[in-house]
């Protein structure tokens, strides 16, 4: 058989095996066999599972809400109840049947603050659909209802949905853990002059009628299901990818993302084929609070990643990653999400050296090697030291806090020493096969160290300090470094400076801001020390317009320094930053720098900003910079 041949075979013998390490065992050694709990879920999806949703839904603009059914066919059980997760969540009634429904009964469990409730539902042992009517309450987490004034066209309202980690309960009841994979479909109504769009098969135009019909084919875990709903216009970048916008950045994704088809390409000779049909984008508002997020098939994106010069495609590249590594396998826990960005980040890198060339992907490999290690300092410092392990322990825990540069670039240099000690041929045999063996799985740590071991490092008789990198803080004493001779000759500069703040008027002088690139500026500004002075960073900023024209991501880095060197000359511009981003990434640092600032003329200007801006946030991004400003 070829390749092809052996995937479609073997992911159609694939059955679903969720595990768990013991706690008597030593991590390396551990049963991945014994079944896996999920801390962050209520639902017995050890007796019960949903295998099919399908929801009918109205989406109301006026009243910021979204009512209908939920319809969920559930698996063969001998069980009288089935439990779901819900958070904030309306429910008026729920049925059992398809046909002829009849009311079931149902109970609340008690309410908490971090995992909402559990919503459990008396049934038979015959029955198969489960149906809850409901709608949201303005404490869905999940939703961002958007005015006009914060999107770009200032005309129609704009809804989207964030549904990672555990927020998806928010908006629909459904047991909301990442072990149980289901295929989903959906009736949503929206205003007919918007268009909405899931991470589904997708309408490219409007229609009269406001009615839209969704399939998901391929099993999903709940995070990944999402909604958005906008003035909307799609733009086809290639055969199976395109893109979603307002029309009034229509062009500048185009330009941005024209290398999509050769993403996608990349990836497929890298790990075999995309297996989700279609690959779009959809711009959202800057008030998401990530870069990207990987729904399957439509990833959700920021336009801070437009940065003008497509120094920031690797965004992209990252999310198209998770094609593979978070969509098609998946980490069963929240404990174990360095498998979903681990191997991303990894994969990612890969994909822009295909395309790009060793030294692009090196560049980003460095600034990432950089943000670790500022991560690891404040993890050391921080309440939970253990969460620089990359297996994770978050129970009673919000797992968004392991959502760190620990899961995403600890986990990519501990892929990037495996390849190394076994060679980039053989690493890439074992991972394509990987993606096979585990396609459309949840699976635990433990899973894949076994496969480690038996497939790969065992044949090739490699002695690896698994241990060391996933059950230990920190990075191992011994692992290879990443560097960059473009990185290295901003930081030089920026040292020089340091040392003598000439160098505007030498190494500098006739330079213009778009000469380097993002990468470079962010290690020139990062490497600057906090007792230059204000007369220099004026200078600085004068010549190379840092403030007010610099891209989201140079500006955020540029006024965490201004924070640190008490330059407010252009604080001003420092507010319209931190009032229009709304991508934590960029704006929870300049926050926490303000905040640990002695002078409380940084407070107050903080927590003012944050008044004028959190109606702007979604609620990951708010519920984060409240924690900092009330702390």
């Amino acid at each position: 058989m070829n390749y092809f041949s052996t995937l479609l075979l073997s992911i159609a013998l694939i059955f679903a095996s969720c595990n768990q390490e013991s706690q008597d065992a030593l991590p390396s050694e551990v049963d991945p066999q014994v079944t896996t709990v999920d801390a962050h879920s209520y639902s017995n999806t050890n007796e019960i599972r949903t295998e099919h949703l399908h929801l009918e839904l109205d989406v109301n603009f006026d009243e910021k809400i979204i009512s209908g059914v939920a319809r969920h066919q559930m698996s063969s059980h001998t069980t009288n109840q089935a439990i779901f997760d819900v958070k904030n969540i309306a429910i008026s009634k729920i049925t059992t049947g398809k046909e002829d429904e009849k009311e079931a009964k149902f109970t609340f469990g008690e309410h908490s603050p971090l995992l909402g409730q559990s919503l459990t539902v008396e049934i038979e042992p015959e029955t198969e659909f489960i149906n809850i009517y409901y709608q949201t309450t303005d404490k869905a987490e999940a939703l961002d209802w958007l005015s006009p004034e914060l999107t770009e066209g200032k005309v129609h309202p704009y809804l989207y949905t964030q549904g990672q980690a555990i927020l998806t309960r928010s908006w629909i009841p459904l047991q909301d853990s990442p072990m149980n994979r289901i295929t989903y479909s959906a009736d949503i109504t929206v205003p007919s002059e918007l268009l909405a769009v899931m991470s589904a098969d997708n309408p490219t135009k409007k229609n009269k009628e406001g009615k839209y019909h969704f399939e998901m084919k391929q099993k999903i875990p709940s995070y990944l299901i999402a909604l958005a709903v906008g003035d909307l216009t799609y733009i086809a970048l290639g055969e199976n990818c395109g893109i979603y916008s307002e029309k009034e950045l229509a062009d500048a994704c185009a330009y941005e993302f024209e290398d999509l088809p050769k993403m996608i390409a990349a990836a497929e000779e890298l790990y075999g084929p995309y297996l989700w049909d279609q690959y779009d984008i959809v711009m959202l508002p800057y008030s998401f609070p990530f870069g990207g997020m990987e729904n399957p098939r439509l990833t959700f994106a920021n336009p801070t990643i437009l940065a003008g010069d497509r120094s920031s495609t690797s965004v992209i590249a990252h999310e198209l990653a998770h094609s593979w590594s978070g969509n098609l396998v998946t980490n069963a826990t929240w404990d174990d999400f360095w498998l979903n960005e681990g191997f991303t980040v990894y994969f990612e890198n890969r994909i822009m050296e295909k395309i790009y060339g060793k030294e692009t992907a090196d560049i980003l490999a460095t600034i990432e090697h950089q943000d670790l290690m500022a991560s690891l300092s404040d993890i050391e410092k921080s309440d939970f030291p253990e969460d620089s392990h990359l297996k994770l322990q978050l129970k009673e825990r919000n797992p968004d806090e392991g959502m760190t540069d620990i899961a995403y670039v600890k986990g990519a240099f501990f892929l990037r020493n495996v390849e190394h000690a076994v060679g980039r041929e053989k690493m890439d045999a074992f991972l394509s096969q990987y993606f096979i063996d585990h396609a459309f799985e949840s699976i635990t740590t433990e899973v894949f160290i076994k496969d480690l071991k038996e497939k790969l490092l065992t044949p090739n008789d490699i002695d690896f300090d698994i241990d060391g990198w996933i059950y230990s803080p920190g990075m191992p004493e011994k692992h290879i470094s990443v560097e960059s001779a473009r990185l290295d000759r901003m930081i030089d500069l920026a040292k020089r400076a340091n040392a003598s703040e000439d160098i505007i008027a030498s190494d500098f002088k006739d330079a213009q801001r778009n000469d380097f690139i993002t990468q470079e500026w962010l290690a020139f500004i990062r490497t600057l020390d906090a007792n230059i002075s204000t007369d220099f960073m004026t200078k600085l900023d004068e010549q190379f317009q840092f403030s007010a024209n610099a891209n989201a991501i140079v500006k955020s880095d540029w006024f965490k320094l201004s924070a640190k060197t008490k330059y407010r000359a252009k604080q001003d511009e420092m507010e319209k930053f931190l009032i229009k981003i709304g991508r934590r990434w960029l704006i929870e640092g300049v926050y926490q720098l303000l905040m640990d600032s002695s002078d409380k003329q940084d407070h107050d200007f903080a927590e003012q900003a944050f008044e004028k801006a959190k109606n702007g946030y979604h609620f990951v991004s708010r519920s984060t910079i409240e924690g900092i400003i009330n702390k």
